[in-house]
């Protein structure tokens, strides 16, 4: 039997009107429904976004010390709760279990990097009197809320990048209203009653049901300050538009490069590389999509490339040692298939041919594509790699950067000097050298150039994004 879901607004469960339409959501599994939800419009978006302003007055001047103790609560909380978590992105986007239990807890440790963070969150003065007319004033700059942060999140990760957004802006003293992916709204709706179970003062965290239209009025709400995506290039665009002059920022596509040069671990970057292009079905903006690899070792990198590919274990979600699982869809799977298919036809050489079993696609693996081919200028967000060769360094930096995408990417090399040329001229908002570009830790700032979106990510990144600096001068003479 599915089950009904709704919406989270002022610390409690609400149920929807039943002549909203509804959404029912489909196991990329075995094809059974899930749940039904709401697709919800601007009346409800308004409630969550009015409490969540009302919220935030209530307690934007909380201290420092009050906000530690509420995400420490719920870090607590979520720690001893991740089960049902696990359950639900099993459920509702097939990812394996393994991957689905390490994904919920990053959760709970996620807070705790906020808390470390936060504590040392601090100010700074201003030197007002390096100028004639400031001498004798003194200048204080500190950073404060914004108020009411809107976050649209994805289905690929529904629990870690549900958290990448509202802890950085609890943190800051923010309120929040999160508008899920319709397959993520089971993991934001735990998350939401275990705040409340853990103290979270109730309208603090909201969340919406519903798929575009929700998106669009929760980005184009007057009392939204900041709107926060994690989306494609298209969604951004859209909502971008909505929102009007406000704080936008947004984590989008990609199709990341990964740079083998001849001097390289080759065993050791065909193994991550292909971790980081097949796992997680492909489907994270920073999977491996392109592979650069220099001439003089390209036979043998393919080689290793494609060996470890097929080691890879594919199957359902619950079946042991799973590395490759469903798709979220079987739509998405068929695209991902279209797209490998179009691009072998547009003359790449098929070096392991990817299966399809209603939502699961196993590894494939073209070589040599045009450029004109969508492998190369489109976003496949599926387990589908393209190996392309390279006379030499410079070659290899211009075809990586031969794409509107530029969020994260990779090199490897034993060269010190080849890894410091790659890092200032590869057009990435990340690059990694020695790992694959999906490899991502929380601190550092994450986010894209070009059409891979503006804003970062990381936990004092975010926390910056999420606030904003007022100035305080003080005339001494006068005090």
């Amino acid at each position: 039997m599915s089950i009904e879901l709704g919406a989270w607004i002022g610390g409690k469960a609400v149920a929807v009107d039943a002549t909203v339409p509804r959404i029912e959501l489909y196991s990329p599994v075995d094809g059974s429904l899930s749940y039904r939800m709401p697709d919800a419009g601007a009346e409800l978006v308004d409630q969550a976004v009015r409490n969540a302003a009302e919220a935030y007055r209530r307690h934007r001047h909380a201290s420092t010390a009050t906000r530690l103790a509420w995400l420490e609560a719920i870090a607590r909380t979520v720690s001893a709760n991740t089960g049902p978590i696990v359950e639900s992105i099993v459920r509702a986007i097939g990812k394996p279990r393994r991957a689905a239990t390490f994904e919920a807890g990053r959760v709970a440790e996620f807070l705790r990097g906020c808390c470390a963070e936060l504590a040392t969150w601090r100010g700074e003065l201003v030197p007002v009197d390096s100028v004639a007319l400031g001498a004798g004033h003194i200048g204080m700059a500190r950073r404060i809320p914004c108020g009411v942060v809107g976050a649209i999140t994805p289905f690929n990760a529904p629990a870690n990048l549900l958290i990448q957004k509202i802890g950085p802006a609890l943190a800051t003293g923010n309120a929040v209203v999160v508008k899920p992916h319709p397959t993520g709204i089971e993991t934001a709706l735990l998350v939401a009653e275990l705040c409340r179970q853990a103290g979270l003062p109730d309208g603090l965290y909201n969340v919406v049901p519903g798929d575009r239209d929700a998106a669009r009025a929760l980005a184009a709400h007057p009392m939204v300050d900041v709107v926060t995506l994690t989306g494609g290039v298209a969604a951004a665009e859209a909502l971008a538009r909505a929102a009007g002059a406000k704080k936008f920022c947004a984590e989008l596509g990609s199709s990341a490069a990964n740079i083998v040069l001849a001097d390289a671990n080759l065993a050791d970057a065909a193994q991550k590389i292909a971790r980081a292009g097949f796992e997680a079905s492909g489907q994270q903006c920073i999977s491996a999509q392109r592979v650069i690899v220099e001439q003089a070792v390209f036979d043998r990198f393919l080689e290793l490339f494609v060996a470890a590919a097929k080691s890879l274990k594919v199957g359902l979600p619950d079946e042991e040692g799973v590395d490759v699982g469903p798709m979220v869809s079987v739509a998405s799977a068929e695209r991902v298939m279209a797209m490998f298919e179009q691009s072998a036809a547009a003359g790449g050489k098929v070096a392991l041919a990817p299966q399809r079993k209603g939502a699961v696609v196993s590894p494939g693996i073209l070589v040599g594509a045009p450029r004109s081919s969508p492998m190369l200028c489109e976003e496949a967000f599926g387990p589908v790699v393209v190996v392309q060769q390279a006379k030499d360094l410079d070659d290899a930096i211009d075809q990586a950067n031969d794409s509107q995408f530029g969020l994260q990417g990779a090199c490897f090399t034993a060269s010190l000097d080849a890894a410091m040329q790659v890092a200032e001229r590869f057009d990435s908002g990340s690059v990694w050298i020695n790992e694959a570009s999906r490899f991502r830790l929380d601190m550092y700032p994450f986010g894209g150039v070009k059409q891979s979106g503006y804003g970062r990510e990381g936990i004092r990144y975010a926390m910056e994004e999420y606030s904003q600096w007022k100035f305080v001068g003080l005339n001494r003479s006068g005090a």
